[in-house]
């Protein structure tokens, strides 16, 4: 990557493309070979977490297999773009449907994750007419690193939770010129998704979401009737950080 193309300007947004030095490759299978490898236990396999042997074999194809160049390729062969939004550097592919009344599609990954976790579903979105689908259920696609994540990096401050996540990602569809779309979030998606609902209801067509997650509200009497095992769920619950969120309310609060 382009060290200038790591700080777009304000308002501005560039074209990208991923090329990761060469030595940085080399650097990496230098330490996957150099790697001090733990005495295996008697009589254990996945009980006591990965294999030994199975976690040499996964090094071994990274040192010596893996093809990094070829896959690069593959992912520069999407449209990927760098804007800056409020200070914070956002990067984001951008596929435009031959069809010029597709819908216009946020996709949202999750973590952890990445753009990657959308590529094979690309061109079924965006071109259905060729896989045997209805051209007025194209999408054009917009599928942002979150910011922390990839290319969206280095963050600029801490505080993101997925509120002001949604308040970039909203001012991204500002940028590109949708007024009306459709957001889909999986797991860190899914919460980023739910406040772009909550941000700007009359703009979104809908939301999908997978990976749901639900926190009581704070109604009253909504406790009642909790079994042991729910009240013991509900606990753990309350000092839940997995997805950098505090019971019971996500929204607000400081990501992780």
């Amino acid at each position: 990557m382009d060290k200038k193309q790591s700080k777009p300007s304000s308002d501005t947004i560039q074209p990208f493309r991923i090329d990761v030095p060469q030595m940085e490759v080399d650097d990496l299978r230098d330490r996957l070979a150099r790697t001090r490898w733990p005495k295996k236990l008697p009589e254990t396999d996945w009980d006591r977490g990965v294999p030994l042997h199975y976690l040499k074999k996964v090094a071994e194809h990274w040192e010596k297999d893996y093809k990094w160049r070829k896959y690069e390729a593959k992912l520069n062969k999407f449209p990927q773009f760098l804007t800056n939004i409020d200070g914070q550097p956002l990067h984001f592919l951008h596929i435009q449907s031959p069809e010029p009344e597709a819908t216009p599609l946020m996709l949202l990954h999750g973590w952890p994750g990445s753009f990657i976790e959308f590529l094979s579903t690309i061109d079924l979105l965006t071109n259905p007419r060729d896989h045997g689908g209805k051209p007025e259920d194209a999408f054009h696609l917009i599928i942002p690193s979150l910011p922390g994540f990839e290319y969206s990096s280095p963050l600029n401050g801490p505080g993101w939770t997925p509120g002001r996540m949604a308040e970039v990602l909203v001012k991204l569809m500002d940028r590109l010129g949708y007024e009306r779309f459709g957001v889909q979030g999986g797991d860190t998606g899914s919460f980023v998704a739910e406040e772009i609902g909550h941000l700007a209801p009359e703009r979104l067509i809908g939301i999908h979401l997978n990976a749901f997650f639900t926190f009581p509200s704070g109604e009253e009497g909504e406790l009642e009737g909790l079994s042991e095992g729910e009240q013991a769920g509900l606990s753990k619950m309350e000092t839940f950080r997995g997805l950098g969120l505090t019971f019971p309310r996500c929204r607000g609060q400081t990501a992780g």
